[in-house]
């Protein structure tokens, strides 16, 4: 009984974390059609960031806020600069991305070195308290419990706000949008910056769980394209089920079947293209 709890307990933080990186990346995807295969590397870079900021003598939310601000900037430069120049061109965006995404990654390997690097948990979150009969660390506890407000906060920005009407009728119906006079350049620009603020703060709030390392961005990427698939592009229910679906999935294969684990992380997303194309939060396929 006692290792169901605690892996559960662990899928749940590590679907908090996924949440946090595939809900902007089904947001960028949904909306621009962009496969952005650099918010791994945000992920990454937040975390290297975050950790920057807390070896300069500053605090972990500060970290955490940094982290956020910094990717969302460089989000928003790249898809200004770059992506936009390319609009309509899948195949070159997809490639721009890749390629920054290794610039990212060689250029952190080159200013942090290559050593795993955890960030501190925070002082008023040290500690275990128990849950169904076992100690579990506050920490991981919290991070599920952001994760959801963060979601709520999303819930409420894409359903109770113009921006969030602008994004909804964007994901639905690009052409639409454009013929009601929504400005799509700055749809663009603002849904960037907000999927890769939500990358970088999930990197440094994973940092105390999951570490900082050359290689953590291939290693988040490929579970939040699964999310993608899973839940449907642009879809904010979609990206909350299945990353945490992915996470008690990646959690119990690791533990169980460490050999299959992948095999069986896949399963799901090679179902789900044959079966609901556009994921399990889409449309249907017509």
């Amino acid at each position: 009984m006692r290792f169901w709890v605690i892996q559960s307990l662990n899928g749940l933080a590590l679907g908090g974390l996924l949440f946090l990186l595939s809900s902007g990346f089904s947001l960028i995807f949904g909306l621009m059609r962009v496969a952005n295969l650099s918010h791994g590397a945000y992920f990454m870079l937040g975390a290297y960031v975050g950790l920057s900021v807390l070896n300069a003598g500053y605090g972990f939310w500060t970290a955490v806020v940094a982290g956020a601000l910094t990717i969302a900037i460089l989000g928003g430069v790249i898809e200004r600069v770059l992506l936009r120049r390319l609009a309509g061109r899948t195949f070159s965006q997809v490639l721009v991305t890749l390629g920054i995404a290794f610039i990212i990654a060689d250029s952190s390997l080159l200013v942090w070195s290559g050593d795993p690097m955890p960030l501190p948990v925070p002082r008023g979150l040290m500690g275990a308290v128990p849950v169904f009969g076992v100690f579990f660390p506050k920490y991981r506890l919290a991070v599920v419990g952001i994760s959801i407000v963060t979601a709520v906060a999303l819930w409420a920005l894409l359903e109770r706000t113009r921006l969030g009407a602008m994004i909804r009728a964007g994901v639905d119906d690009m052409e639409m949008a454009r013929a009601l006079g929504i400005p799509v350049p700055r749809l663009f620009t603002a849904v960037f910056c907000l999927g890769a603020a939500l990358a970088g703060m999930g990197g440094v709030l994973g940092g105390p769980i999951l570490s900082v390392y050359p290689g953590l961005d291939m290693d988040m990427l490929p579970l939040a394209l699964i999310v993608l698939i899973l839940g449907g592009p642009g879809s904010l229910p979609g990206a909350f089920a299945g990353s945490f679906f992915i996470g008690f999935l990646y959690t119990f294969g690791q533990a169980l079947f460490p050999q299959l684990a992948y095999v069986i992380l896949f399963l799901p997303m090679v179902a789900a293209l044959v079966l609901r194309p556009k994921g399990l939060f889409g449309a249907r396929a017509a």
